[in-house]
């Protein structure tokens, strides 16, 4: 069972935490502006009050939730203005610049797939800001171009994604994406003709495309607030495609559907809250042309499966935390002949992949990646080796034998192996470049105890023998939520701010999977505060071991990590300079009711519960800034361009931090029209907006650019 109560020490604590939601921000002073600085621009408040349970809660800048209105773009370009106006002037800009130039103009890949002996992908020049769409059709064979997004929009800012392949690899299924949105639109090109077929799927947020075998037809899934699964008919009007799945399923759920190789199969899932505490999965024998079938239903766990042959391979936390491997037999799915193959493990079962009638398995062990091979049966057939700690992920299909591999670590950018399935044998098939002294870093992960206790690992990059004296400029970012494993990984941002002489670091915060399905549960709903207290005591450590101190650090994250860096700013302001916020998710008490926020409710709870409300208000970081207090300097990341978390949750935080800090350092909103979660940002802009987001923390930190 979850605790989704609030864990309170007094009734006083309550008493004082919901108090901090009735206070009327509108009344408070601007703060004190630092010299030379006239200060942000005003903004207006209403007298906004929400009712909730009996609690009176101040909602002043309810009006900036309304993205289009001409007051909040007028708003907005004067945050903007305002914001750009410090961060130019900072002088090491052009010098930061062009280091940041050369992390992200390299030539750079995608992880490929492979059908029929051809291997599809995407691909960027150095000098190019957009990844091309190419296919290269034998091994050792050229790369050709399928599809240029540079030259469909003046300002790059259209972006292309392989959305599904053919078995023949004649026919692909791309998408075309506007800024950084979600949403695609979805075209479907003649491989050998390079030429377009008329139809063409309208913008929706596709999460599986599966072409047919004989390519008469595709099966769709598409999410938001009537997620359904469609099948199109080549040549038939979209507008008419038949709905074959979904009939009454709700924004809290997402579906996918793909086909099995060879086409006899279409496997459902219908997955429930972003937490995957239920997952349902329908079969349906294509062959046969039998009715949708339920295969797994009415458990309370994650299910995940792939078919092979006539066997449906699940990877599941049903009466595992650490996840097991299942194999169902599709012909007769009864509950009582599913057969564990690959029990649990110490590790914890992260990712399967089908490949070469084999079951490739990624492993987490202790947040870093593993990778073994195991028969169809669950005999352990052999490992993978790896260069080191890192980020595996796996590419592969059940009647081929080749697959493919991604490998990073914090200081090793991606490179991609092709992998022979039936003889283990692997060769580099591609490598990206980046200019850093990687063989100056190194990697280590320390473990420290939490607020309550418990054992909590990080890692942290830096250079070879740097002197620990309390002065690093220290640079901490975390995850935390939604089962998410966070292992090594390359990050430009981390090597930019090693190269300069700074110490990067990862915490392991409850709420993700590193460690399994109890890791997750304890950072979530009522358990949330977990997270932050892990965040902190990260902090706390890496103050106690000399690595910094508070005027040297910096915190950063993004969505649920932006509500991270959010709750570590409003609850220890005192242990940070600067706080580096982007597309975040700040007022918990409303979230759930703009764009995906319905989804999230499984891992975070809802106001609209009495319960689940005390602990809400008690962390959500837009209902807990307290007027007077110092607050770190604090630079905003949102765009219009995010369709998945409101950007409206930027904008009212700017507002109120602006209002209530009572030091000088600056609160700012960076906010680009085009910008949002997705990838699709052009890499001059890409380069622009590092620039900004890392100039700010080094003049917040003091840090020189290395020359």
């Amino acid at each position: 069972m979850f605790d989704d109560k609030l864990n309170l020490k007094s009734a006083g604590i309550l008493a004082s935490a919901l108090a901090l939601l009735v206070s009327a921000p509108w009344e408070l002073s601007l703060r004190a502006r630092p010299s030379g600085d006239s200060g942000p621009p005003a903004t207006r408040t209403d007298n906004v009050i929400d009712d909730y349970h009996g609690v009176q809660v101040a909602d002043p800048y309810r009006w900036l939730e309304d993205q289009q209105s001409p007051e909040t773009r007028a708003w907005i370009d004067a945050q903007n203005k305002y914001t750009d106006s410090l961060l130019d002037a900072w002088p090491q800009k052009e010098e930061l610049k062009r280091q940041v130039s050369g992390l992200l103009k390299i030539d750079a890949i995608g992880m490929p797939r492979e059908q029929n002996g051809r291997a599809f992908f995407t691909k960027r020049a150095a000098d190019q800001d957009q990844a091309v769409l190419c296919v290269r059709k034998s091994a050792g064979g050229e790369d050709e171009v399928l599809l240029d997004p540079n030259s469909l929009s003046a300002d790059h800012s259209t972006s292309v994604l392989l959305k599904g392949v053919s078995e023949d690899g004649t026919l692909i299924a791309y998408g075309l994406r506007h800024g950084g949105e979600d949403e695609v639109a979805i075209h479907l090109m003649d491989v050998d003709r390079r030429a377009d077929l008329a139809d063409v799927l309208p913008k929706a947020r596709y999460f599986t495309i599966s072409i047919q075998p004989d390519k008469s037809g595709l099966y769709y899934a598409v999410g938001g607030r009537t997620p359904r699964v469609y099948h199109h008919t080549m040549g038939a009007d979209p507008a008419k495609d038949e709905m074959v799945f979904g009939e009454g399923l709700g924004a809290e759920v997402i579906v996918f559907a793909e086909l099995s190789d060879g086409g006899r199969y279409l496997i459902l899932h219908v997955v429930h809250g972003s937490s995957a505490d239920q997952t349902e999965i329908y079969a349906q024998d294509l062959r046969s042309g039998g009715p949708i079938k339920p295969v797994v239903t009415g458990i309370a766990a994650r299910f995940f499966g792939q078919v092979g042959g006539d066997t449906l391979f699940v990877d599941t936390n049903w009466n595992a935390p650490h996840n097991r491997i299942l194999a169902i037999d599709l012909r007769n799915p009864a509950r009582d002949k599913w057969k564990e193959i690959v029990p649990e493990d110490a590790s914890v079962l992260e990712a399967t992949q089908l490949a070469g009638g084999k079951i490739i398995a990624v492993y987490s062990k202790n947040a870093s990646s593993l990778v073994r091979v195991f028969e169809a049966q669950g005999k352990r057939l052999r490992d993978v080796p790896l260069p080191g700690i890192g980020t595996v992920d796996i590419g592969g299909r059940w009647a081929s034998d080749q697959a493919f591999y991604g490998y990073s670590s914090f200081h090793v950018p991606l490179l991609i192996q092709q992998y022979d399935v039936a003889t283990g044998s692997q060769k580099l098939w591609a490598q990206e470049k980046v200019p850093i002294h990687s063989d100056r870093f190194e990697v280590k992960q320390v473990w420290f105890n939490s607020k309550d206790g418990t054992r909590v690992p990080m890692f942290i990059l830096g250079q070879k023998g740097m002197k620990l004296d309390g002065s690093r400029p220290t640079l901490v970012t975390g995850y935390g939520g939604f089962n998410d494993i966070e292992s090594p990984e390359f990050s430009p941002l981390g090597a930019l701010w090693v190269e300069n002489g700074g110490v990067y670091v990862v915490v392991t915060l409850r709420g993700g999977g590193e460690f399994g399905e109890d890791w997750h549960r304890a950072g979530m709903l009522g358990k949330k505060q977990n997270v932050f207290d892990d965040f902190i005591s990260a902090a706390e450590w890496l103050i106690q071991n000399h690595y910094t101190q508070p005027a040297h650090r910096a915190i950063a994250g993004a969505s649920n990590a932006g509500l991270l860096v959010g709750a570590a700013l409003t609850q220890r302001p005192d242990l940070y300079r600067a706080v580096l916020c982007l597309y975040p998710l700040l007022d918990m008490l409303r979230y759930e009711n703009f764009l995906a926020g319905q989804y999230w409710v499984t891992e975070y709870g809802t106001a609209k519960n009495p319960d689940q409300f005390k602990y809400l208000a008690a962390y959500s970081p837009y209902h807990n800034v307290k007027p007077g207090v110092k607050y770190p300097a604090v630079l905003l990341v949102s765009g219009d361009g995010d369709t998945r978390v409101a950007p409206l949750h930027a904008r009212k935080m700017t507002a109120l931090l602006q209002a209530s800090t009572g030091s000088d350092r600056p609160i700012l909103l960076h906010y680009d029209t085009q910008a949002g979660h997705s990838a699709g940002i052009p890499v001059s802009k890409q380069i622009d907006q590092m620039t900004d987001e890392a100039g700010f923390l080094f003049w917040q930190l003091q840090m020189k650019v290395a020359p």
